[in-house]
């Protein structure tokens, strides 16, 4: 009775001329890797959610497409990210399970990430999945969003669904197109965007996609190879590695066969094939594409990639692999969905670029402040099978960064928030914010903020950025890109606070795989840079000692306090009193002994301003990072 009574609060269902109505709170269209998060995200927070999803399976690109290889935030298990990250680790006995392959720290076998993710799903009462719904076309009121419309894949009936607040979580953003909303597709020329990366011209060219499979052992001595396939030859991957070359100029990876397989090796003797120098990656633009058009780009992606499998077993005497039979819900057990690594890109409030990555505290819009998600992997275009394009964007170095709030905000539009892959970045920013944890965590963001606007009855683009902030520290996200400070540092929330207000800014490092931001929460405070960080709050007189102590934040903090009249449990009215509440609450807040006499530690000052004046609070930023 109590499960109806549910089912009747979430939806308002009514049958006509075998046309289902539906109304909710949040409706994500797509439940892919950014859908999947945005849709718990939401429904956690006491939402009713729906997630409308075309196929039987959630998580998109790193289970139903395949490429189940996190790439990039190692360090920085953020959020459902994280979540989903203990529970592989669960399932397959540590994090020295999952690294099997040389790809990625994380690799797991696609099924099992989709049963984690309905696991997750399933725990929420208030979250319904409408799996086998194809999204058909939005529906616009003005410039308001408020539902879709879906065809059921099975009986082809109709499926209205109206919504406060609607997340477009599909593979290309084809919910903003539907509703006319202003996007980018293609490769920007450097003088439009600013960016020091050298494309002389604005182009259609989007990265190459991929039809992934994933192999099985099967045993030595068995020989598993397939039939061979229409328009088979070998040199179609000429160059793949460094036993299969017509000329050394042609190598790609310098690597032998072996090693090429490696790459996507997964627990349990399977290999996901994803290999980019003169594999199964191909050229195709599915974007502007009809249904019928991409259903025939699909089986030429698919073709190439039994070519390459075919290619594998005869080339190298990998006979004993095939395709798994026991990972994939398909006739020809190869994934549900082609992997994209681009989209469309919606026209946002910002426009998050490299050079808000590169020097992120330099540039006129301070967009670091407004951070949502992190990531930490380079810049990685693909661009191989199509020779028109720029071929120097492959890991492109950067140091970590955070993702801004006004990135999946429509400039144009109420009632829609933009996730997955469609998000507002540059070409080239989005070879790094495409990979799936960033992709999640954006996810995670979006569902945030929906959940904020439906419970304040208010439009995505009114909602505060510290509230959004906020709810994802709350829920253990990242909003700040450090490396040394983890999610398990007894002052991570301070901290990440007071990274935002950009009063104790960081460094930026590029670094392999694996690129870092450093706090440095141990180091002491050079007093002429904190005077100029916190002059957005407090014009302060010169002082004399180059590295800042104890007394000297006290007396900052008590000048702070005085000035914005702050009412709370500190006396800023008396240098004496204030010392001593500080003295007092010191080591409450986990810190060191107090001698006010001493250097304060980077760490140390974070809690201490955060903890009484709260910076984060005290001054709100708009989407720009601009203090209001």
């Amino acid at each position: 009775m109590k499960l109806k009574q549910t089912l009747l609060l979430l939806l308002i269902t009514a049958t006509v001329h075998a046309q289902t109505v539906l109304r909710t709170e949040v409706l994500v269209i797509g439940g892919g890797t950014g859908g999947c998060a945005a849709g718990i995200q939401s429904a956690r927070m006491g939402v009713n959610t729906i997630i409308a999803e075309p196929t039987v399976w959630l998580g998109g690109m790193f289970s139903a497409a395949g490429v189940a290889a996190f790439d990039g935030n190692h360090n920085m298990p953020s959020g459902i990210w994280g979540e989903f990250r203990e529970q592989l680790y669960k399932v397959y006995g540590g994090p020295n399970a999952v690294a099997t392959g040389w790809v990625s720290n994380t690799q797991f076998e696609p099924h099992v990430g989709d049963s984690i993710i309905k696991s997750f799903v399933s725990a929420l009462p208030n979250l319904k999945v409408l799996y086998q719904t194809e999204f058909v076309k939005a529906i616009v009121n003005g410039n308001t969003v408020t539902g879709a419309l879906f065809v059921d894949v099975k009986t082809k009936k109709q499926i209205t669904i109206y919504a406060k607040q609607v997340i477009d979580a599909t593979e290309l953003g084809d919910v903003l197109a539907s509703a006319k909303i202003p996007f980018d597709m293609g490769m920007e020329a450097s003088s439009v965007t600013g960016e020091n990366i050298n494309v002389p011209e604005t182009n259609d060219i989007i990265q190459d996609m991929t039809y992934a499979a994933i192999l099985k052992d099967y045993g030595k001595g068995v020989d598993r190879t397939l039939p061979k396939p229409a328009n088979y030859n070998p040199l179609e991957f000429d160059g793949c590695n460094n036993e299969f070359s017509s000329t050394p100029e042609k190598i790609t990876s310098n690597v032998t066969a072996q090693k090429m397989l490696d790459y996507g090796k997964l627990p349990n003797g399977k290999y996901m094939i994803n290999w980019p120098g003169k594999g199964n990656d191909i050229y195709i633009n599915m974007i502007p594409m009809n249904a019928q058009q991409r259903k025939a780009a699909i089986q030429q992606a698919k073709a190439k990639t039994i070519r390459f499998i075919y290619f594998l077993q005869t080339q190298f005497g990998f006979k004993h692999l095939d395709l798994a039979d026991d990972e994939f819900p398909t006739a020809d057990k190869l994934p549900l969905i082609p992997y994209h690594r681009e989209s469309r890109r919606v026209k946002g409030l910002v426009r998050f670029k490299i050079q808000h990555i590169a020097q992120p505290f330099t540039q006129a819009e301070a967009l670091y402040r407004t951070g949502i998600a992190v990531g930490d992997y380079p810049i990685d275009h693909h661009h191989r099978e199509n020779l028109k394009a720029p071929q120097h964007l492959g890991f492109y170095p950067v140091p970590s960064f955070n993702v801004p709030l006004g990135a999946l905000i429509p400039q144009t539009h109420n009632g829609i928030i933009i996730a997955e892959k469609s998000i507002s970045v540059s070409n080239v920013v989005n070879g790094t914010t495409r990979l799936q944890p960033c992709v999640m965590m954006t996810g995670q963001a979006a569902g945030t903020l929906a959940a904020l606007a439906v419970k304040k009855e208010t439009h995505a683009r009114v909602v505060e950025v510290r509230e959004v902030q906020q709810q994802l520290l709350n829920s253990k996200a990242y909003i700040m890109p450090y490396y040394d400070v983890k999610r398990s540092h007894p002052h991570f929330g301070s901290i990440q606070r007071i990274g935002a207000t950009g009063i104790l800014k960081g460094k930026g490092e590029p670094y392999q795989w694996a690129n870092r931001t450093w706090f440095y929460p141990d180091s002491t405070v050079k007093t002429s840079v904190f005077l100029t960080d916190v002059a957005p709050f407090i014009k302060l007189q010169h002082y004399d000692r180059p590295l800042l102590t104890i007394d000297d934040a006290v007396r900052i903090v008590r000048q702070l306090g005085f000035i914005y009249q702050l009412q709370n449990e500190f006396d800023y009215k008396s240098y004496s009193n204030i010392k001593q509440q500080i003295e007092n609450k010191w080591s409450s807040w986990g810190l060191k002994a107090f001698d006010e006499n001493r250097n304060i530690t980077r760490a140390e000052l974070a809690v201490l301003l955060d903890q009484t004046i709260n910076p984060f609070q005290l001054k709100q930023v708009n989407h720009n990072g601009q203090f209001k």
